[in-house]
C-alpha cells in the first residue's frame, strides 16, 4: 500500500493482510485516465461501469491513486479498507458481466462520513473515547448508497463528536481546504467536502445539525443539501429528534438529485419519515427560475455581520438569477426567536445523545462538548415548555413567509474559509463572537426553521476562496432549490472550477 500516515492505515493492513495482489496494478493508472475519471459526475461514472466501458476495479484503482496523491496534503480520508473495497469492485464487475440488474451508483467508489455508520468500519466521531467503536451495521444513508451499487472504501474526517463547523480532532488531526491548504474546509462534513472538491469522489454522505452540510459545501465550492424533515430518515435513540439530519453532497446539481431519489423514502424507526420517495427528474432541474418569487437577506434577516467579500459574491449571484427572470426583493421571515429554538433544541439533543459519556469523561472531550451537554443538563420542564411554544411560533412565521415567497436566499456563511489552525473565528468585521456557534448563525437559524436548505457555489473571493449561497424553501421544496442550483451551475460554471492540487 502507498505510504500514508499511521492513522490512514486500513483495517486490512492492521490485521496483516497481504495487499500485494490487490494493489499490483494501482500505479498503472495513467494520469490522463485518472484526470478523466476524477472530475466525472457520479451519473457519468456509473453509466460507464454499467455499460462495461469501464471496470469497477479500474474506477477503484483511480480512486486509490488520487487518495494517495492528494490526501497527505488534505487529511480528508482517515480510514481505508482496500481489501473489502476490492472485493466489492470484483463483485460489481462480475454482476455486470453476467447481465444482472445494476443500481444507479453501480461501481462508483466513495468514502463515507466518519459518523455515518458503515458496517465493519470504525465510527470514531473524532473522539479518543470511541477509537475502538466498529459499526455493526450500516446507517440508513450508507445502506441505501450500498444498495444502489456504490463501492464503499473508507471514512472521512469530522470534528470531535461532529460538533463545530471546522474539521479537526485529537485522533486524526486537521483536515485542510483543497482551494487553500492553509484554510479550513468547514465542518462537520469537512472531510466529505474536501474529498469532493479534490476529485477523490463525485458524491458524499453528509449530516447537518448546525450547518454541517452547508458550511463545508460553501467553503469547498460544492453542493450540500439539508433535506426536509423525514425525507432521508435518520434513526436515533430519540425517534422524534428533528434538528439533526443526513443529506447528500456533490459537485454537480444532477448528482444531488440522483442521490435524493436513492436516499429518500420511509423508515419505520422514524415516525415522521415521509412516505413518498423523492422523484428525480431532469425536466424539473432545467425548468429555470423565471417567475420565482425570491426574498433575499444580505444579513440573514437578523443584522448578522457578514464579511464584505462574502456579501459581494452573493450579490453577484443574485444578479445572475434576476437576469434569468427570478423576481428578487430584499425580504426576510420573522425569525427573531430562531436562535433560542436552535440553541435550546441542540442542548437537549446533545445531552440526550452524549450526556452520560461526557459527564463520565469530562477531561477527554473538548470544552465545546462540555458546554453543550451542560446547557442541556440545566434545562427545566419550564424551559422545554417554552421551547415548544417558541418553536410553534417560529413555524407559523416561516409558513407565513413562504405563503408570500417561493424561496429565501442568504449567504451560506458569514466568513470566508478561515485559517485551519483556528478553532473558530472569534470576530467578524471587528464584532466579537460570543462562542463557537456565533460565527455560523447564518446556518443555525435556518436549521431552527426546520425546512430544506441548499448551499450552492456562488463564486470566489479575489484571493480565490469559495463562497456559497444558501437557498431555503418550505418543506418539500427540494425541486425548487435544485432548479436554482442548476441555473447557477449552467450560467456561471463556478462548480467546475477545481483546485490546483
Amino acid at each position: 500500500m502507498a505510504s500514508l500516515k499511521p492513522s490512514y492505515l486500513s483495517h486490512a493492513e492492521h490485521a496483516g493482510a497481504d495487499m500485494t495482489s490487490i494493489m499490483k496494478d494501482t500505479d498503472t493508472v495513467s494520469g490522463d485516465v485518472d484526470d478523466d475519471l476524477r472530475w466525472m459526475s457520479a451519473r457519468q461514472l456509473a453509466s460507464l461501469i454499467r455499460s462495461g466501458e469501464l471496470l469497477a476495479r479500474e474506477a477503484l484503482r483511480a480512486h486509490w491513486a488520487h487518495i494517495d496523491a492528494v490526501n497527505p496534503q488534505l487529511n480528508a480520508i482517515i480510514y481505508e479498507d482496500r481489501e473489502s473495497a476490492w472485493r466489492q469492485a470484483e463483485l460489481a464487475d462480475a454482476r455486470q458481466a453476467a447481465g444482472e440488474p445494476l443500481g444507479a451508483l453501480h461501481g462508483v467508489p466513495m468514502t463515507n462520513k466518519d459518523c455515518n455508520d458503515t458496517a465493519g468500519m470504525p465510527s470514531t466521531w473524532g473522539s479518543p473515547l470511541l477509537q475502538g467503536n466498529i459499526a455493526k451495521q450500516d446507517s440508513v444513508i450508507v445502506a441505501r448508497l450500498r444498495a444502489a451499487g456504490a463501492v464503499l472504501t473508507g471514512k472521512s474526517n469530522v470534528p470531535e463528536f461532529a460538533a463545530g463547523a471546522h474539521t479537526f480532532n485529537e485522533v486524526n488531526g486537521i483536515t485542510r481546504n483543497p482551494y487553500d491548504l492553509t484554510r479550513s474546509p468547514g465542518g462537520s462534513s469537512g472531510g466529505v467536502a474536501a474529498s469532493l472538491a479534490a476529485g477523490i469522489q463525485p458524491i458524499g454522505d453528509g449530516s447537518d445539525m448546525a450547518g454541517s452540510l452547508r458550511v463545508p459545501a460553501a467553503f469547498c465550492n460544492v453542493l450540500g443539501l439539508r433535506p426536509s424533515r423525514g425525507q432521508i430518515p435518520n434513526p436515533s435513540p430519540d425517534s422524534w429528534a428533528w434538528l439533526g439530519c443526513t443529506g447528500p453532497m456533490a459537485r454537480e446539481t444532477a448528482d444531488i438529485a440522483l442521490m435524493m431519489s436513492l436516499l429518500s423514502g420511509p423508515d419505520p424507526r422514524v415516525p415522521y419519515s415521509m412516505n413518498a420517495q423523492w422523484t428525480d427528474t431532469e425536466r424539473t432541474l432545467h425548468q429555470g427560475v423565471k417567475g420565482l418569487r425570491i426574498g433575499y437577506s444580505p444579513t440573514v434577516g437578523l443584522d448578522m455581520p457578514i464579511e464584505p467579500q462574502v456579501a459581494a459574491v452573493c450579490k453577484q449571484a443574485l444578479a445572475a438569477l434576476a437576469q434569468e427572470g427570478a423576481h428578487i426583493e430584499e425580504a426576510a421571515p420573522n425569525i427573531s426567536c430562531a436562535d433560542y429554538v436552535f440553541r435550546q433544541t441542540r442542548a437537549n439533543d446533545f445531552e440526550f445523545a452524549w450526556g452520560e459519556l461526557v459527564r463520565a469523561n469530562p477531561e477527554q472531550v473538548k470544552p465545546e462538548m462540555r458546554e453543550n451537554v451542560a446547557a442541556g443538563t440545566r434545562q427545566t420542564a419550564g424551559d422545554l415548555r417554552e421551547l415548544a411554544r417558541t418553536r410553534t411560533r417560529l413555524e407559523g412565521c416561516v409558513r407565513d413567509y413562504f405563503n408570500r415567497y417561493d424561496l429565501w436566499i442568504t449567504p451560506t456563511t458569514q466568513v470566508l474559509p478561515f485559517p485551519a489552525e483556528w478553532r473558530y473565528p472569534t470576530q467578524i468585521n471587528d464584532q466579537p463572537m460570543s462562542d463557537y456557534l456565533d460565527w455560523m448563525r447564518s446556518v443555525c437559524v435556518v436549521s431552527a426553521m426546520d425546512v430544506p436548505a441548499l448551499s450552492v457555489p456562488a463564486g470566489f473571493s479575489p484571493e480565490g476562496l469559495p463562497v456559497g449561497l444558501q437557498v431555503v424553501g418550505p418543506i418539500g421544496s427540494e425541486n425548487l432549490l435544485l432548479r436554482v442550483a442548476q441555473t447557477l451551475e449552467d450560467i456561471t460554471g463556478f462548480s467546475s472550477i477545481h483546485p490546483a492540487l
